[in-house]
């Protein structure tokens, strides 16, 4: 199961990892509603078993697939981090070669002063991130923490560095969908990750060499 979950992640489209598309151009932002946001596939349709999307306006709604869209890419990010990582361990020129082990502990052996400069870099892309999407608060009415802009889209934050984004709204929608459907399951298969490695102490590499050593012996 998890191996079949890494498959589909990397054989997902490149366009999982661009932005979305700018108000003006797709018909998602024109009406984001449950019946007209992107997202959906069969045979699951529209996926909101505990009824969340039915409690929620515009906004609330906006503000849920802002985080889910936003999840989903540092979960992508966080697949190929756990298979580069541990794939090159030993012989990175990073840290002197030094760092070893499941990616779960490869944090921890980071010289003292560069998880301070990771830290700072986090921070200051989500300040970043915020001031692109979010009202000021100053500006925002106290029982609404967390306001996006009206004129924002879920996850445009404007980085489309490769030119991939479509012209067309239909393409564009349908870039989204692959969009989140790729950070949906990089988000369950980066999940199992961290559980197996923090179950038993092997990296995701070495379960995949386990796994290979012990069909081999079967045969």
């Amino acid at each position: 199961m998890m191996k079949l979950a890494i498959a589909s992640l990397l054989a997902g489209s490149a366009a999982a990892f661009v932005t979305a598309p700018s108000a003006k151009t797709s018909s998602a932002m024109n009406a984001f509603t449950v019946d007209n946001m992107p997202g959906a596939l069969a045979p699951m349709g529209f996926f909101d078993p505990l009824g969340f999307a039915d409690k929620a306006d515009e906004k609330t709604l906006k503000r849920y697939r802002e985080a889910e869209v936003t999840h989903g890419r540092v979960a992508m990010l966080a697949v190929i981090g756990f298979l580069v990582g541990e794939a090159v361990e030993g012989s990175s020129f990073l840290f002197d070669a030094q760092i070893t082990g499941p990616a779960i502990t490869h944090f921890e052996q980071v010289p003292d002063g560069w998880d301070a400069l990771i830290i700072t870099f986090i921070g200051a892309s989500e300040a970043q991130r915020a001031q692109i999407g979010w009202v000021d608060p100053a500006d925002a009415s106290y029982d609404q923490p967390g306001l996006l802009r009206d004129d924002y889209y879920p996850g445009d934050i404007n980085f489309d560095p490769l030119g991939l984004k479509p012209e067309d709204p239909e393409e564009l929608d349908l870039m989204i969908t692959k969009e989140l459907q790729n950070g949906r399951l990089a988000m369950l298969a980066a999940a199992g990750f961290l559980a197996q490695e923090a179950v038993d102490g092997l990296g995701i590499i070495q379960h995949f060499q386990v796994g290979m050593i012990e069909k081999a012996v079967q045969l």
